[in-house]
């Protein structure tokens, strides 16, 4: 059976599953449930029989931020309605839950997605070529109804994976994906791993996307989608269960709060992951919190379009200042002289007082510079640069600041990089930055015009004297541009090109996030190979098992290795300042590890406390 279709639903969705991130919603089945439909009614009917009830579900999934709706159909094929008596009633089963999901699409104020569910078609008495045609039977219903993309949802074995994509080759205009569930470790129900579920799809035409759905609670997905990521180049999609069920009184209870899954949703797509939404358990509210976390990334993951304008006729870029003449902290650098800097939080007010009496301590200490942060966790702060200017003219200590392209256009990042250096401060640190939604204001939007990667070549163009449009400018800025590196990042490959890409724009010396493992950046470094730009670690003396805890659990980007989680915990019950010392000592273990293979360190202090930062160093 040909099916012939016409392609442009594939091309909105293959392009907005390729270039950013979806939020697909969360389960129909457990939402049915919720509202007494019981396990033994046929779900899909309730299509034909109450279609105002599946319509409010996916009203609320919609209102909660989904861009992807997913049809009532998940077990609308011919063996499984067979049970209840409706195997005559496949098309019209399937063609009401595509209407349905249609009707809300349509009236959203944005663009939204149908994704018609095909769930698992498991017998034994049919052959392959019949399981095929029932297969094919309910993708026409749904295809002829209007969705945008088939999912296969939950498919408990590569086979059964390998029968939908072989069914869809006699479809082969239509787009589809394969979602397998993972219920133990990172293997499915059949003891298959992750590496042989995803593997490459010996077929004609390839599913749009991969997926891992059910089964697992979302700390338990994390690894699998490390894993996954190493396995498919296709986009991937995340849809976890609300952690694991507890019985309750004759009910079946999910105690994973939106936050959790929210967080968890944000690493998700850290990892790489297109498409992020729920499976059993998870309701509307956990999709909303996921949208707002998810949709900002959704943008710093985009592609960004060429930032920088062509050069205009008769404007030539000038050559860079040399690196060692910038500033007192480049030229330690350049000279590969050991750097040793603090970071320092900016006041949530406007009294600086106090960081400027920090700044004259740590100078004296002889402290290279400080570094502060841009809006730190979404928070909103004094306007780190304004810090900056005046730690560097009354504490007499240079700063690295900080530069979030979070939340500025590229216009006000522009003016911003102008200002660094009308007010002295050339020491630069560009970093993507976190999602609103981590923070305190969660209505804030982000505006992610471009990354860290674009922003290097920004400032490299206005050192040598051309502005954003490719307009001569003078004088030149002589910024020194640092970037981030995250040594820990379960998608090491991903990680490593995106440095080398900062490197190729402009970046002239790294900041990791925490490190509590040094064997393990040394690792990092190594697979990296031979890095033309200075590493700087950043060292966090840990002041408690809680703020251990915490760190672990809460900031991106910070793993801390069991053994030394086992240290702090073994001193939880001692007074705080003995607690600290160890935390020290863990700090300056690392140092004295990895002296030998990176620059220089960052330290943190701990709640602000610089005479902790200041122990790990002296």
């Amino acid at each position: 059976m040909i099916i012939e279709t016409n392609k442009t639903c594939e091309i909105g969705f293959s392009r907005a599953v390729k270039h950013g991130v979806l939020v697909f919603d969360g389960p129909m089945g457990t939402e049915l449930y919720r509202h007494h439909i019981f396990t033994n009614r046929c779900f899909e009917e309730i299509n034909l029989s109450d279609p105002g009830l599946v319509k409010s579900v996916h009203q609320d999934y919609c209102d909660a931020g989904a861009d992807v709706l997913t049809t009532n159909t998940y077990g609308a094929n011919r063996i499984s309605l067979e049970k209840h008596g409706l195997a005559d009633r496949v098309a019209k089963i399937n063609a009401a839950g595509v209407q349905i999901a249609r009707e809300i699409a349509m009236a959203a104020d944005r663009n939204v997605f149908i994704a018609g569910s095909v769930g698992p078609i498991i017998s034994s008495v049919h052959s392959e070529d019949q399981l095929m045609d029932i297969i094919l039977e309910q993708v026409t219903a749904l295809h002829s109804a209007g969705v945008d993309v088939i999912i296969f949802e939950t498919q408990p074995s590569r086979v059964a994976l390998q029968l939908c994509a072989r069914a869809m080759q006699q479809a082969p205009e239509i787009p589809y994906i394969l979602s397998c569930a993972i219920v133990r470790g990172c293997e499915s129900v059949s003891g298959e791993t992750v590496h042989r579920l995803l593997a490459p799809f010996d077929v004609a035409t390839q599913p749009v996307a991969v997926g891992i759905n059910c089964g697992l609670g979302p700390d338990g997905m994390l690894e699998v989608v490390g894993q996954a990521m190493q396995v498919t180049g296709l986009p991937l999609i995340v849809q976890p269960n609300a952690g694991t069920p507890k019985d309750f009184e004759g009910r079946t209870i999910y105690y994973c709060s939106p936050e959790y899954i929210a967080t968890y949703a944000m690493r998700y797509v850290n990892l790489g992951a297109a498409g992020v939404g729920g499976c059993c358990g998870t309701t509307s509210e956990h999709i909303r919190e996921i949208a707002k976390m998810v949709k900002p990334l959704s943008r710093a993951r985009s592609p960004q379009a060429e930032v920088l304008q062509n050069l205009q006729p008769d404007v030539v870029e000038k050559l860079d200042m040399p690196l060692s003449e910038r500033s007192r902290f480049a030229r330690k650098l350049a000279h590969r002289q050991w750097v040793t800097t603090i970071e320092l939080v900016p006041p949530r007010g406007y009294d600086l007082s106090t960081i400027i009496e920090k700044g004259k301590t740590l100078h004296r200490h002889g402290i290279d510079a400080i570094n502060l942060p841009d809006g730190p966790r979404a928070s909103a702060r004094i306007a780190s640069l304004i810090v900056a200017e005046h730690l560097q003219n009354e504490a007499r200590i240079e700063a690295i600041l900080h530069i979030c392209c979070r939340d500025r256009n590229l216009i006000g990042m522009q003016a911003d990089l102008l200002g660094c250096a009308a007010a002295g401060v050339r020491n630069l640190l560009f970093v993507t930055g976190d999602p609103p939604k981590l923070g305190h204001y969660p209505n804030a939007t982000g505006v992610f015009d471009t990354d860290s990667i674009g922003l290097c070549a920004v400032q490299r163009r206005l050192n040598r004297g051309v502005d954003l449009g490719g307009q001569a400018m003078e004088p030149p800025t002589h910024a020194v541009i640092g970037v981030g590196l995250d040594p820990t990042v379960l998608d090491r490959k991903r990680e490593i090109d995106r440095f080398r890409r900062k490197i190729d724009a402009g970046a002239e010396f790294a900041i990791t996030q925490p490190v509590f493992d040094p064997a393990f950046l040394k690792s990092f470094l190594d697979e990296v190979g031979d890095c033309p730009i200075p590493v700087i670690a950043g060292i966090w003396p840990l002041a408690s098992f809680r703020n251990a805890q915490f760190l672990q659990n809460e900031v991106p980007g910070v793993v801390i290795p069991d053994a030394v989680m086992r240290r702090m915990e073994d001193v939880s019950t001692r007074s705080r300042d003995e607690q600290i010392a160890v935390g020290i000592e863990i700090a300056r273990e690392s140092i004295t590890a990895i002296r030998n293979f990176v620059a220089g360190v960052q330290i943190s202090a701990p709640f602000g406390r610089i005479e902790i930062a200041l122990a790990a160093v002296e």
